[in-house]
């Protein structure tokens, strides 16, 4: 079968069609555009296809503008598409522009764009501004004057302040800031049972304190849900402090002990030492004698003295030992 030149060319400019179609309905959103006219929204082709080659996908701006139209809002093409090539939910920041109009709340494109940049639910805001929400906090503990510790749970109900909500604290601040208020009141208290009769005490002296200052939030109410009675921590205190000073007095009974210990045997070393000279001195005696003999200076005599004066106290010293056996036997009986 021979194909001629004008079948080829036929073949080439179908080819070449369908080319050009496959691009053009790539660049150009078709279906997004029509829709757009159909609610009224005049969108230029030119600026659909701006958006491609911006890399924006046109739906993601399209069709909030399109939402916005319907709910009324004054919003324009290039305000969703600036917040979209910022880094912004473009979808979400609408929603929350018309639950903010239905809700009869002042609330701009730019600091719904602000609020949603600076990476909170600008949605969630809104909705809380309507419907207040109640955050409850865990056991917080404090102690009164008289060393009882009391244990209390609130609920804190908080409004979103649209106002603060760039640049202000969360939730978690709140909780401190409260927690912190309710250990100062308990802790101001003279006793628990004064805690106990009058729980809302410590939600007003809280609530009194402007806690939200700072803060994306406005609390409205502070409610006491749960009062619990915890350990008597000044007893344990002043057991541990008996337990402390008890440990102290033994330790200088020790270290008493311990001198006298060490006095002790400094008296017994230096009894030995003065027992070891008189043994070294009675050794010298001997020697003495035969020196006092051989010089003529001690007599015979003198040594029979000497040794009738030994004898003597000999036999004294044994009569002294029998008479002590004696009474001992005497005292066993």
């Amino acid at each position: 079968m021979v194909i001629d030149g004008a079948t080829i060319g036929l073949i080439a400019m179908i080819v070449g069609a369908f080319i050009v179609l496959a691009i053009f309905f790539t660049l150009v959103p078709v279906a997004l555009w029509i829709s757009a006219l159909a609610a009224g929204v005049r969108v230029s082709i030119f600026t659909l296809i701006g958006m491609r080659l911006r890399r924006v996908i046109p739906s993601r701006i399209v069709n909030p503008l399109i939402k916005a139209h319907k709910a009324g809002l004054d919003v324009s093409i290039n305000q969703l598409e600036s917040h979209y090539l910022a880094g912004g939910n473009v979808d979400r920041v609408v929603n929350a522009l018309i639950a903010a109009q239905r809700a009869n709340i002042e609330l701009t494109f730019e600091r719904c764009a602000a609020i949603d940049l600076a990476g909170r639910d600008v949605l969630e805001a809104v909705q809380m501004s309507v419907n207040p929400k109640v955050i409850e906090t865990p056991f917080i503990a404090g102690v009164a004057m008289n060393g009882i510790e009391v244990k209390a749970k609130a609920r804190i109900t908080v409004r979103a302040n649209l106002d603060r909500l760039v640049g202000g604290a969360g939730e978690e601040t709140i909780i401190a800031r409260v927690g912190e208020g309710i250990v100062s009141t308990i802790g101001s208290s003279e006793s628990h049972s004064k805690v106990l009769e009058n729980p809302d005490m410590i939600s007003q002296t809280v609530l009194s304190k402007g806690l939200d200052s700072g803060t994306a939030f406005e609390i409205l109410s502070i409610d006491i849900a749960d009062v619990d009675i915890g350990k008597n921590i000044g007893a344990e205190l002043q057991i541990e402090q008996a337990q402390a000073d008890k440990n102290i007095a033994q330790a200088k009974a020790e270290e008493r002990r311990a001198m006298a210990v060490a006095s002790e045997q400094e008296m017994v070393a230096k009894v030995q030492e003065m027992k070891a000279k008189v043994v070294e001195a009675e050794a010298e005696v001997p020697m003495a004698m035969a020196e006092a003999l051989r010089s003529g200076n001690f007599g015979i005599m003198d040594y029979m003295n000497y040794k009738n004066i030994q004898a003597d106290t000999s036999m004294r010293d044994s009569i002294a030992k029998v008479s002590q056996e004696n009474k001992s036997e005497k005292g066993e009986k």
